[in-house]
């Protein structure tokens, strides 16, 4: 990024420093330049080797400020779980015909589908479509439950999910600008206490090689954990 506001914003951070997650943050929110509110992200590199099965990173985690997104919730179950579903606030409850309509139409407008497991078996018609969005439902990640009331009570509030990706980082929101340093920094604290105890036994030497925190539209800034 070159922009006039981006250098103008960033002309006073040292970007060879490492800072500590506070410092970090409170450069990130005072230097957020645009009209709206931006996402802060952590990126963590890890120790880890992701082709390995034994060595994959992945779980959620509740963040105790919330995200500051509101996330449309989808459920695929039938009776008195359907019933469940809707009273518990979900957006979408419904069985075949949902996801026939994932099917015909490519409909997606959800951000988070939780399923019942007598239901995996039907949902298997549209994994090649919720897959690469991220939207399928699984059990490592609390989507797949019988309990779908507290399922969804965790998505309504802040429940994130993170995972290896490609170079063995792990990319996950923390909330947004508007959160201020103390929400932001209790939410970074417990994602990356999460990733912390997610450290594979068969993961050797340093397993945090490198952790920024950065702004949707502004600079990364590498942190001490």
């Amino acid at each position: 990024m070159s922009g006039k506001k981006f250098i103008e914003a960033t002309k006073n951070i040292d970007f060879t420093k490492t800072y500590s997650p506070e410092e970090a943050l409170k450069i990130l929110v005072k230097a957020s330049y645009v009209k709206f509110d931006e996402t802060v992200e952590l990126h963590a590199r890890l120790g880890v080797d992701g082709r390995q099965a034994d060595q994959q990173v992945r779980g959620v985690v509740v963040l105790p400020a919330g995200t500051g997104k509101k996330l449309k919730v989808l459920v695929i179950a039938k009776g008195d779980k359907a019933d469940e579903a809707t009273k518990a606030g979900a957006d979408y409850v419904g069985a075949e015909e949902i996801i026939a309509k994932i099917a015909g139409q490519n409909w997606l407008d959800f951000d988070v589908c939780i399923t019942t497991p007598d239901m995996m078996g039907l949902l298997g018609r549209v994994a090649k479509i919720l897959g690469p969005k991220g939207l399928m439902p699984n059990p490592k990640s609390g989507t797949v439950t019988n309990d779908v009331a507290k399922a969804i009570a965790d998505v309504k509030a802040g429940k994130v999910e993170y995972r290896l990706e490609k170079n063995n980082i792990v990319h996950c929101p923390i909330g947004k600008v508007s959160f201020g340093v103390e929400k932001l920094l209790s939410n970074y604290q417990t994602l990356i206490d999460a990733l912390a105890r997610a450290k594979p036994a068969s993961s050797k030497g340093t397993y945090f090689r490198s952790v920024s925190l950065a702004t949707t539209m502004g600079p990364g800034l590498k942190i001490q954990v």
